[in-house]
């Protein structure tokens, strides 16, 4: 069985897709259709920058999903690859899930790209900058992450917001409390806690308000049935019902993100193959998670036509 499956923020850079631009019109047309949802030349600041306006994240967030259907509609257009006929399941990691989403057509990609802007805008404005924090647990598991985040919560929030493998976990809420974890990390036996370059504390009760604009958004804009059931990030189980959908993606919001599970829940059930559209962030996680994967990064045009000979 196979799963495509499509990365999450921080997989963005000034350049990206602009290959595949150059290489491809199927491609070009998804950049405009995105341009065109947004009514900003989103393609123009993926290929040029300015890379602190494209870190921002209400542009890295449809930058990543534009530059993964880019990839999916290559696929589909010149060499005839249907997601739904060759794979069995989907998933993505955080806003990841909307383009998985998208590439099972339970989302238009305009309706996806206007999602993911108000989604990135949301999770800004609702914490005030400098009032949250996240930051990377390196040679972390679970058990121990989860421990060392309530020592260090001290009645602020800290919580698990990424269970990504066995070895990474990311830790999301107050800034006192993100520091306090980090001067704690040997104590707990684990390697090292760095900072992460992020401008709000994603995944965690702090992102409450912009979990009831995506409500509203996708109460507005709601889900279709996908062609692929979608292993979803906070149950890291299979969904296809388009209420349910509505609903984990709200709870996403504020919720774990359960990578690790995900990938070793997919493997319970069969998938062996896993393709990472759009970037190469996501395979060496699912690796870790589960060492039998077969895993393959799909980026550039010989990414696409390799993939297309073995499917």
């Amino acid at each position: 069985m196979k799963a495509f499956v499509f990365p999450g923020q921080g997989s963005q850079k000034v350049g990206m897709g602009m290959d595949l631009s150059a290489a491809s019109s199927a491609a070009r047309e998804v950049f405009e259709e995105v341009n065109d949802a947004l009514g900003q030349d989103l393609a123009r600041l993926m290929a040029e920058g300015p890379e602190d306006q494209l870190t921002l994240t209400e542009n890295a967030q449809p930058a990543i999903m534009a530059n993964a259907m880019a990839v999916v509609r290559v696929l589909g257009r010149e060499f005839d690859v249907s997601l739904g006929e060759k794979g069995d399941y989907v998933a993505g990691h955080s806003l990841g899930e909307y383009t998985a989403l998208c590439a099972a057509r339970a989302f238009s990609v305009a309706d996806t790209a206007r999602l993911l802007k108000l989604r990135g805008q949301a999770m800004q404005a609702a914490v005030p900058v400098g009032v949250g924090s996240m930051c990377a647990l390196l040679g972390a598991d679970i058990e121990k992450a989860g421990e060392l985040a309530e020592a260090a919560a001290e009645g602020q929030v800290c919580t698990v917001a990424n269970d990504n493998d066995p070895t990474q976990v990311v830790l999301s809420g107050h800034a006192e409390a993100i520091d306090r974890a980090i001067a704690l990390v040997k104590d707990f036996g684990i390697k090292r806690g760095v900072k992460l370059p992020v401008s709000a504390p994603f995944h965690c009760p702090l992102m409450q308000p912009a979990a009831d604009a995506m409500a509203e958004a996708l109460t507005a804009t709601p889900p279709s049935a996908p062609i692929l059931p979608v292993f979803a990030n906070v149950t890291a189980q299979p969904v296809a019902d388009p209420a349910e959908i509505r609903r984990l993606l709200v709870e996403q919001v504020t919720g774990r993100v359960r990578w690790r599970e995900s990938a070793i829940g997919m493997g319970a059930i069969g998938v062996t193959h896993f393709y990472e559209l759009g970037g190469k962030v996501l395979a060496p996680m699912i690796k870790r998670s589960f060492p039998d994967a077969v895993v393959t990064s799909v980026v550039t045009m010989e990414d696409i036509e390799a993939l297309a000979r073995e499917l």
